[in-house]
């Protein structure tokens, strides 16, 4: 990733020609150059992307284009411009329905059916014999933690029940690409760790899942990688610190403990890196500072050259969702 100055410039980078690449390995998804309309409405403009085995994270805001990507990338809609490829095949053919498994967002399930029932007749959709088609259901089921509710009625599910059903028909055909809308919805925070270590036990088998989800915290504790979202065009992949890396002008708060804190307050005026500073109880110090790098070099100097004794530092908003809400926000101011 190269390193560029501010998000406007970074959202404009994206958007530019060149392959995005997350995930390690050969790609298995691949977007290149892909454009979709509604009409006069643009759903998706000039996307090109490349994930191979691991986990990737989809974030933006509604109606940035992360419905879009997904329905292209599991072949429910065809691009007006640009080719999407899952394993080299166009996802809209039957071929390459038995590398994609699809997690909606929504819950549309034939209610009088068992989970056991639901999960056998969308592996016998995919072709399997009866047999097989029940030998699949019964492990993948195992797989998410419903093999003893799984003869119950869908009707009398849960929301978590039925996230986790769902789960398992995404996966009784062994896909290669997993394309999940909001999993972690609806699921306790004990069945989200199962479900976390399961999506992590996948991406080491060698799978690749592409997770859309607005839960960003349980969502940075899960991914490998982010894509960033921003008026139908990727406005930054990598890692979170990769992409933290980048914002070289992004307002990083800090909380510092100090017995000196007027004295230090009074110190870091001059630092051209400074956006704001407050005083608050205990001691506390409250700094917005652009370039952090320079300015936790800079303010390292002043507390051995001036003597300060600093009893806590903490950066405050390096998360994916200070991210996030930064990247987005220049993404506005860029239009």
């Amino acid at each position: 990733m190269n390193k560029v100055s501010g998000a406007p410039a970074l959202v404009a980078e994206a958007a530019a020609a060149g392959r995005t690449t997350a995930g390690s390995g050969p790609p298995i998804l691949v977007l290149e150059g892909v454009s979709k309309w509604y009409g006069p409405v643009i759903g998706l403009n000039q996307v090109t992307l490349a994930l191979g085995p691991g986990i990737t994270g989809l974030v933006g805001a509604n109606g940035a284009g992360k419905t879009t990507l997904m329905r292209l990338a599991t072949g429910q809609l065809r691009p007006d411009l640009g080719r999407v490829t899952v394993r080299g095949l166009d996802p809209w053919s039957a071929h390459a329905k038995c590398h994609i498994g699809y997690c909606p967002d929504g819950d549309t399930f034939y209610e009088s059916m068992t989970g056991r029932e639901f999960v056998e007749t969308m592996a016998r959709l995919c072709g399997f014999s009866r047999a097989e088609a029940r030998r699949r259901a019964a492990d993948v089921l195992q797989l998410v933690g419903m093999s003893e509710a799984a003869e119950r009625r869908l009707r009398g599910f849960s929301k978590g029940m039925r996230q986790r059903i769902k789960l398992a028909q995404a996966l009784v055909h062994d896909p290669d690409l997993l394309v999940l809308d909001e999993p972690l919805s609806g699921i306790d925070p004990i069945g989200r760790q199962e479900v976390i270590a399961l999506f992590r036990e996948l991406a080491h088998r060698g799978k690749c899942l592409l997770v859309s989800s607005h839960e960003l915290e349980e969502l940075e504790k899960l991914t490998d990688h982010v894509a960033i979202m921003a008026r139908g065009r990727i406005a930054a992949v990598g890692t979170v610190p990769q992409i933290r890396d980048l914002l070289d002008d992004y307002p990083l708060s800090i909380r510092i403990v100090s017995d000196r804190r007027r004295e230090l307050a009074a110190a870091l005026l001059d630092c051209s890196q400074l956006v704001g500073l407050d005083l608050i109880e205990n001691d506390t110090l409250l700094v917005k500072a652009r370039w952090p790098r320079e300015f936790l070099q800079r303010f390292g100097r002043l507390v051995v050259e001036e003597g300060f004794e600093v009893r806590h530092l903490e950066v405050l908003d390096d998360s994916a969702g200070a991210v996030l809400s930064y990247v987005l926000g220049a993404a506005k101011r860029a239009r």
